[in-house]
């Protein structure tokens, strides 16, 4: 079933510059030339994929925002990009024509209510080497009624998600959490608040004061926990 939510929570996150970079960045040593970003949503990430000279970039977007992205990048010089107006499951096989070695996840796994058939799928889409990037909300104690109402099945733990991409055929090439300074924030808002939203000058905030410090502290030492997981996946 194709995801029907689209909601603010997305325009919210195009204010996350800093973040967003700071993803990439973590993600870019990585990154092959021919990418497929799943859950494009309206592109404030893919933006910044395409400026990294790519031979080829295919979006996939399930929902009424994929006419958002044909607009966006319509008058884009950037020709090499594809769009796809369905799941990656059902995309995958199409997908697999172009011989895709970044397939990327931004704050989408957790939308996906079969994980497991998910990573398979892109295991099989990709060739040995090939590598899955993803980018999930941590700790299930953390989960509320915000994730509930944005459509997130689940949180993950590190060890879980480990596990899953292992056992889709990936071995993990890297596995951080991810925002450590982001933990208390949310667990107020989201947890003893009850919050059910996220606001534009709430991201705009935290990605302008917040966001460089963290990454600062990030270059310097590991945190041991995090609100976020990155994980980098290579096929075996």
């Amino acid at each position: 079933m194709k995801p029907t939510y689209v909601g603010t929570d997305l325009l919210a996150m195009s204010y996350a510059e800093n973040y967003h970079h700071w993803i990439l960045e973590q993600f870019r040593p990585f990154l092959g030339k021919r990418l497929v970003e799943v859950g494009a949503g309206t592109g404030n990430f893919s933006e910044l994929l395409i400026s990294l000279s790519p031979d080829y970039l295919a979006l996939v977007e399930p929902s009424m925002l994929v006419e958002k992205l044909r607009t966006r990048f319509a008058k884009s010089e950037f020709s090499q990009v594809r769009f796809f107006d369905s799941l990656f499951c059902e995309a995958s096989r199409d997908i697999r024509r172009f011989d895709p070695d970044s397939i990327i996840y931004v704050n989408v796994l957790e939308h996906v209510e079969d994980d497991r058939k998910e990573l398979e799928a892109v295991s099989d889409t990709l060739q040995t080497g090939g590598r899955i990037f993803i980018f999930v909300l941590a700790h299930q104690w953390l989960y509320g009624e915000f994730d509930r109402t944005v459509g997130h099945f689940r949180r993950y733990s590190r060890t879980e998600l480990e596990g899953i991409c292992t056992a889709a055929g990936f071995r993990i090439a890297l596995s951080k959490y991810f925002d450590f300074a982001g933990i208390v924030p949310w667990w107020i808002k989201y947890r003893l608040i009850k919050s059910s939203n996220l606001t534009p000058k709430s991201v705009r905030l935290y990605d302008k004061y917040v966001v460089p410090i963290t990454r600062f502290l990030d270059r310097v030492s590991t945190a041991p926990t995090g609100k976020n997981i990155l994980l980098i996946g290579e096929k075996r």
